[in-house]
């Protein structure tokens, strides 16, 4: 729904989600049937990173692989930084969250037997992305979520609103400001919530060149920073290491999934530089392919 004045603010629930991309939709639909609003700035989808990812999902969901393995490639290509607790962890919960979008009606792609067919890319040992389509997974995954949002009773959705800042009493946070989007001079909007799930997207936007969409600017962790919290690994900064020079803001991305099949980097000289600078060659880590 699009709330047409203040007014309507006044019967939200206690769980407000701000952020209508896969994050925020994903979380609603997992409270569901709790009461939940969902905020978002563009229609959803619209603006969201999750909806422009080409490559699939890493999940070890095929015959042989397992999660310990899916977690040893993770922590062997980390840099050192690793919390192998967090990685192992992820990597074991990642084949349920793959059947939670079967359920919501993500058509992941199949083999001839029917079941579900796993690419390689870059760092894994192991054919284990999930793709739809071969390389439209984003797209695909942002419009079951919000189809399957639109038919839950307990998610109620305003699109057309901006967070500005949490407010807080003390060392709990008692509400969000919004204001509508686009209308800098609108009054702003006092939204009461007893628990808020900031799910606002990337920084990709602070830099010069990204291949984010524009909405990834940073804001969530700004009104989250302002309002106390502790900001951890802000340098780790969503990319993608193959963007094209095509003069574009965005710049648009060669997939991963190339690579995975066999596609090489040549520079301008006409050479393959991968292969001097890592044994995997164009299937290295995305820090050392965007370096190279």
């Amino acid at each position: 729904m699009t709330l047409k004045s203040a007014h309507d603010f006044s019967s939200l629930t206690d769980v407000v989600i701000v952020g209508g991309g896969l994050a925020g939709l994903f979380c609603a639909l997992k409270l569901a049937p709790r009461p939940v609003t969902v905020i978002s700035a563009a229609p959803l989808g619209e603006g969201a990173s999750s909806a422009w990812a080409q490559g699939g999902i890493a999940a070890a969901v095929a015959e042989g692989d397992s999660a310990e393995s899916h977690a040893a490639d993770t922590i062997a290509v980390g840099g050192g930084i690793v919390d192998e607790r967090v990685a192992l962890a992820l990597a074991r919960e990642a084949g349920a969250r793959i059947h939670d979008l079967l359920q919501y009606g993500v058509p992941f792609d199949r083999d001839l037997e029917g079941r579900l067919a796993v690419g390689r890319e870059a760092a894994h040992s192991a054919r284990r992305i999930v793709h739809v389509q071969g390389d439209r997974a984003g797209k695909a995954i942002i419009a079951a979520l919000i189809e399957a949002v639109r038919r839950t009773p307990s998610i109620h959705v305003i699109e057309g609103y901006v967070a500005e800042a949490l407010l807080t009493e003390g060392d709990a946070v008692t509400g969000l400001q919004l204001r509508k989007a686009g209308d800098a001079v609108a009054a702003p909007v006092i939204v009461p919530s007893r628990a808020i799930v900031l799910a606002t997207g990337g920084i990709g936007h602070l830099y010069a060149i990204t291949t984010n969409p524009v909405e990834a600017s940073g804001s969530g962790l700004a009104i989250a920073a302002r309002a106390g919290a502790v900001i951890a690994d802000p340098e780790f900064v969503q990319f993608h290491p193959t963007a094209i020079m095509a003069g574009r803001d965005p710049a648009p991305l060669a997939t991963e999934a190339l690579r995975g099949e066999g596609a090489t980097l040549i520079n301008g000289k006409g050479e393959r530089f991968m292969l001097a600078r890592d044994p995997l060659a164009e299937l290295a880590p995305r820090d050392i392919v965007a370096r190279g």
